[in-house]
């Protein structure tokens, strides 16, 4: 199998288990905090597995500098999760994903105030034909405030994606596994004062959903991507990227009965345009690292141009 192929079917199957990412959130049946704090508890048994059985630990590459901001990003990414689950519960798995993907608009917000960057003319339509999409696709009407609730919610995640992003991406010189790893040992004590761990003792089934979301959304489904940013160029690494949201959206069809509507859908495309036509021109000017849950590493296998946006 060509390098190339071989990439693509990896970062493909990673962006299909994203999309399932939803669905073991609702069924196992915890609350948002107590479902990250698990997933960042096998997860960091996953990666931290993974790592020690391929010797990453060995010449890490960690400064402190480079230390605290993997456990600030983790702080950002850590939160993200939490809004973005609880986006799912208060609308829907369709919709809290599609809005999720307004990320790249709030990096380039993020490099305007704090970088200085200039927002092009091109840049600032795409911003707007995005916010287009968001008002269709929101379809929150007055007096609905669920799904208001869920539209803030995953608005919110969004934003800390990016912050995420905005600060991972400075880290150089270490592997993105490790990077990740930093990240959801962080989760750990973050999140102890706000997840009610004895409300999980009669989740039953709901285990084997939590161990999932680690050990398969955090473990497996990094791995894949990682070892897929190295072969492929940045168009085909955007454009996969958009397999997440539609699986996301049906799975959430096939599995709740949730569908988007039709005003919904019109906004769908106007978004993962505007997304992919911000996102292809912030790499094409220079590298981009996503955080965990999709760090990309500046080490050579893992390195990215893009910020692929799995949950």
């Amino acid at each position: 199998m060509r390098n190339e192929t071989r990439g693509t079917v990896e970062l493909t199957l990673a962006m299909v288990l994203s999309g399932t990412l939803g669905v073991f959130v609702v069924e196992s049946g915890a609350s948002p905090f107590e479902v990250v704090f698990f997933r960042c508890l096998f997860g960091a048994v996953a990666l931290g597995a993974y790592s020690l059985a391929r010797g990453f630990f060995t010449g890490h590459g960690f400064t402190a500098k480079k230390l605290g901001l993997a456990a600030l990003g983790g702080v950002f990414i850590v939160f993200n999760w939490v809004f973005l689950f609880e986006a799912y519960e208060a609308t829907s798995i369709s919709l809290a994903t599609v809005v999720y993907h307004t990320q790249p608009f709030f990096l380039v917000l993020l490099g305007a105030v704090f970088m200085r960057e200039r927002i092009s003319g091109g840049k600032l339509g795409w911003l707007a034909l995005a916010f287009v999409g968001l008002v269709l696709v929101s379809g929150v009407r007055p007096g609905d405030t669920a799904s208001l609730a869920g539209l803030g919610f995953a608005l919110a995640a969004a934003v800390l994606y990016a912050l995420s992003t905005f600060v991972t991406k400075r880290i150089t010189g270490v592997r993105p596994h490790l990077v990740a790893l930093v990240q959801v040992l962080v989760g750990l004590p973050l999140l102890l004062p706000f997840a009610d761990l004895s409300a999980t003792a009669g989740l039953g089934a709901g285990w084997a959903w939590l161990a999932g979301l680690g050990l398969i959304h955090t473990g497996v489904m990094y791995v894949l991507m990682y070892a897929a940013y190295a072969k492929l160029p940045t168009a085909k690494i955007a454009v996969l990227a958009f397999t997440y949201p539609a699986v996301a959206m049906g799975v959430d069809w096939a599995v709740y009965g949730h569908h988007i509507g039709l005003v919904q859908a019109l906004g769908v495309p106007l978004i993962v345009l505007a997304s992919l036509k911000v996102t292809l021109a912030g790499s094409a000017r220079t590298p981009v690292a996503a955080p965990a849950p999709r760090t990309a590493g500046h080490a050579p296998e893992a390195s990215s141009p893009v910020a692929t946006r799995a949950a």
